[in-house]
């Protein structure tokens, strides 16, 4: 495999759409076949230079992009009627995106602190080199001039601003956001700690795990970057919450690349197994080979992925989800791949796997961005929830013979069109699953509108409401989900112990453009979810992957990691930690032991019954990784408000529906491990 990952390494040096070198190559020989002086007043020069620096830009050719970048500048004016409003607005903005990455470079991605890039930008977050952001907000203002209603550029201008402290007061009055949009609902602030615990290493787009791989019961990191020779990297935990990198000593050195991560004992062994996913965007060029990493369990991992069944093809893939599908205590696994088959493969309990896809029905042949189980309709049987990108979604019910039966259309869930992150889960603890299903516009328009007080055209996320008749009625609306965001990485979790879930979305395309905010809903109480983005300080704006909420201190409060970076060699940056302030709530965690049942119970149902503030109340867990994009660790981390004790916890096991009760359980902070 380490052979296979250098090679692919190689051939994509220059063919690969978003890491090579082809595209730039072929923009500057045309440049040069121009034959025409620099600055000449020619807009095929114009034109060549722009698509050069945009390429170089993309590469991380910053100084060479700028210099282009310049160029086109000074040329524009003297060609200026020879182009249409429209052309002459692309130019412009394409220069100052420039720049304004120049800003990101010099100031966030190499000397960021725990403030960069937090919106609204202040502090410790401001620029100290200023040359970028004052050269893009003076072509901005150019562009602005031309058009004063070109949303993307009036977006722009105010993050610029604010770099060098000149937001609100030295942005023009047509073009100033509000400030009270950058406000929201009132929420403890979380600070982004990442640098102090020496996780803020610098990466591409990629995924996290964060889980116990150590046996020692301290939730670890393992972290990856999509580019081809992007290291994947494991964090030890101390116990207390510090880490230390063990990549080499785990023997992952030469691991590469990998868009998501998602974990699971796929062998029973009691040590937790990575699967690495890899090739997704990149279409027919994407056939990279997915990686199974074996824990052999003395800290060191094994790639078996040929070994195993999974390498005979490889496709395009960045989703993938682990499940026992047919009760025999075996993890099974499904990939969702990228205008490709996608690939189910059952366990066999030997170490073997084998492709049922077809068979079973569930190929789905469209594109594929998030596969999520869950058991909707309560038979007993795992059911499976496919999110494509510019096709229907699909809801596959299991039939409880290996074969399924795609309902999404019947049940009214095919939405959105632009499906992203998706998962099951139980937003308001009625003890029925739910759907939360994204879209993916690759607008930054439409994630301005709303602080221009402008309508958003773009589609909204969908979030499914199941009923006791195993029916679904979208309430996003209702609930509050009306904002267009564009989510990549997307977990969900606990942050104030109340018993209600949160869920952190991490936005951004590909595009230098697409700076715009990560965002966090916090649930209140199952009724509603508020946007608590900025008063709770998430609003980080470079690219957001992977996302994982863990207790990693030990302290019985969730913290939030974060991968961060773009897709391009030109747009990577630090990763984010975001420290949970505390809310003086109480929690409990429960560890699963199958033995019938698949070793950590994935799949298990956990229902927890106790009294909080003299209310009764009872929370639903699902053991599993959480979202689409991003893994929890395989532990029911349940928020019980000011409980003292808890009244019963009851646990249903997947493979036997059998169940075990605890009663009068005392909540302090330990976690309790629960046998079959």
């Amino acid at each position: 495999m380490l052979a296979m990952l250098n090679e692919i390494h190689a051939s994509g040096l220059q063919v690969d759409p978003f890491l090579g070198t082809q595209q730039l190559d072929a923009a500057r020989r045309r440049l040069s076949e121009l034959g025409l002086a620099k600055n000449a007043a020619h807009r095929q020069r114009v034109d060549a230079v722009i698509q050069v620096a945009d390429h170089e830009l993309r590469l991380g050719m910053i100084d060479e992009a700028i210099e282009h970048y310049a160029e086109a500048r000074q040329t524009l004016p003297k060609i200026a009627g020879k182009l249409s409003d429209e052309d002459h607005q692309r130019y412009l903005f394409r220069i100052a995106v420039g720049y304004l990455r120049l800003a990101e470079s010099e100031n966030c991605v190499h000397c960021q602190t725990g403030e960069s890039c937090i919106l609204p930008i202040s502090g410790g977050g401001q620029h100290g080199q200023k040359i970028g952001s004052e050269e893009s907000i003076k072509v901005l203002e150019d562009l602005l001039e031309l058009n004063p209603d070109h949303l993307a550029a009036k977006w722009i201008l105010n993050i610029a601003a604010m770099t060098l402290g000149r937001y609100p007061h030295g942005v023009p009055d047509a073009y100033r956001i509000d400030p009270a949009k950058f406000s929201g609902e009132p929420f403890p602030r979380f600070t982004n700690v990442a640098k102090t615990l020496e996780l803020a290493t610098l990466s591409l787009s990629g995924g996290v795990i964060a889980d116990d791989f150590t046996g020692d019961g301290a939730i670890d990191l393992v972290v990856s970057d999509w580019s081809t020779k992007g290291q994947i990297r494991l964090f030890v935990n101390d116990g207390n919450g510090a880490f230390k990198d063990q990549t080499q000593a785990a023997g992952l050195t030469g691991i590469y690349g990998g868009l998501n991560l998602v974990q699971a004992d796929y062998d029973n062994d009691g040590h937790l197994d990575i699967l690495v996913l890899r090739g997704a965007w990149r279409g027919s060029q994407g056939r990279h080979p997915n990686s199974l990493l074996r824990n052999d369990g003395n800290g060191r991992f094994t790639d078996v992925t040929f070994e195993v069944g999974l390498g005979d093809v490889h496709y395009p893939t960045q989703t993938a989800a682990w499940y026992d599908i047919n009760n025999d205590g075996h993890l099974d696994l499904y990939i969702g791949n990228e205008d490709f088959p996608s690939q189910l493969f059952v366990n066999d309990g030997k170490g073997h796997f084998k492709d049922i896809a077809k068979r079973a029905g569930v190929t789905n042949d469209r594109y594929a961005k998030a596969v999520s189980w869950g058991d909707f309709n309560r038979d007993g049987y795992v059911d499976l929830y496919v999110s494509n990108y510019a096709a229907a979604n699909r809801l596959y019910r299991n039939n409880g013979d290996e074969t399924f039966t795609d309902v999404a259309g019947d049940l009214g869930v095919q939405g959105p069109l632009n499906g992203f992150a998706a998962w099951f889960w139980d937003f308001d603890n009625d003890g029925f699953l739910d759907i939360f299903a994204s879209s993916y516009n690759m607008s930054v328009e439409d994630v301005a509108a709303p602080y221009f007080d402008l309508p958003v055209s773009g589609e909204t996320a969908c979030l499914y409401k199941g009923t006791a008749d195993g029916t679904f009625k979208n309430v996003a609306t209702e609930m509050g989900l009306v904002a267009a965001i564009d989510p990549m990485g997307a977990n969900f979790g606990d942050l104030d112990n109340d018993g209600f879930l949160d869920f952190y979305l991490g936005t951004g395309y590909p595009a230098y453009e697409s700076l715009m905010p990560n965002v966090m809903y916090h649930n209140r109480a199952g009724a509603r979810f508020a946007d608590v983005t900025f008063s709770g300080g998430f609003g980080h704006l470079q690219k957001g992957h992977g996302i994982a909420f863990a207790d990693f201190r030990g302290a019985g409060e969730n913290d939030i990691f974060i991968e961060l970076g773009g897709a391009y060699p030109g747009d990577a940056f630090t990763n984010g930690y975001f420290l949970n302030p505390g809310f003086g709530n109480q929690s409990i965690r429960i560890k699963l032991r199958g033995s019938k049942s698949n070793r950590d119970g994935i799949g298990a149902k956990i229902q927890v019954e106790f009294t909080t503030d003299g209310k009764e109340q009872t929370v639903y867990r699902w053991i599993n990784s959480g979202g689409s994009f991003g893994a929890n660790p395989l532990i029911a981390h349940v928020g019980v408000g000011k409980a003292e004790r808890i009244r019963q916890i009851k646990i249903t096991w997947p493979a036997t529906g059998e169940d075990t009760i605890l009663k009068d359980v005392k909540v302090d902070g330990k976690l309790i491990v629960v046998t079959e």
